[in-house]
């Protein structure tokens, strides 16, 4: 991994405006997906549970970003999934996808609305057809963060997410999970599965689809 400058403040100057373009293995993830075969297996008082579910996911890059001499490209993303039985929200998650061309750091940063947060990262090359991340709780880089009631209850001690970018287009995702449930053991490992297809093409970030005077 290249060293990093001791100047921490001077932005770059000369680099590309396009995020399409300077996404490295991220650009296949841009986009509009959805899939209804998704399996999530979680944990419950009578055991664990096994249930389907449809997922649509919105990928949306974002304009080049700095910290300092850094610079990251990224998609905003999106993921919504309910079940064939409800219609009533499932799963709600917001966060980025981020990637530093000059290191291959990746980063996914997770917000769910019940109290909880994940940055989590690894590295790849520009054009590897699978790429993961993971999150630990304590770390202070790639951590977990959650609310009180999670923390005693059903605390998160590990995530990883493992993406396969298959030859027809689509992908696939494993996630995994490590729940310490109050009162069982050992830790249960919550996990999900999906095979997302393109429904829609990426809009171009801010900065390119502007009209040129």
């Amino acid at each position: 991994m290249p060293t990093r400058s001791d100047d921490i403040f001077t932005e770059p100057e000369d680099f590309s405006p396009d995020t399409l373009a300077n996404l490295g293995p991220l650009r296949r993830l841009a986009g509009v997906w959805q899939s209804d075969r998704g399996v999530d297996v979680s944990p419950k008082a009578e055991g664990p549970e096994r249930r389907v579910f449809r997922e649509h996911i919105r990928m949306e890059p974002i304009d080049p970003q700095t910290n300092g001499p850094q610079l990251l490209y990224g998609l905003r993303y999106h993921i919504h999934i309910n079940t064939p039985e409800e219609a009533i929200t499932f799963h709600d998650q917001v966060g980025y996808w981020l990637w530093e061309p000059a290191t291959g750091l990746i980063m996914q940063s997770i917000t769910i609305p019940r109290g909880q947060a994940v940055l989590a990262g690894g590295t790849a090359a520009p054009d590897d057809k699978r790429i993961s991340v993971e999150a630990r709780r304590g770390d202070t880089r790639f951590g977990i963060c959650s609310t009180t009631f999670l923390e005693e209850a059903f605390r998160t001690d590990y995530y990883r997410i493992d993406i396969t970018f298959n030859d027809d287009g689509s992908w696939t995702y494993v996630t995994r999970t490590d729940l310490a449930v109050r009162g069982s053991e050992p830790p249960f490992n919550h996990h999900d599965t999906n095979t997302l297809r393109r429904i829609g093409p990426p809009t171009p970030n801010p900065i390119v689809g502007q009209p040129k005077g």
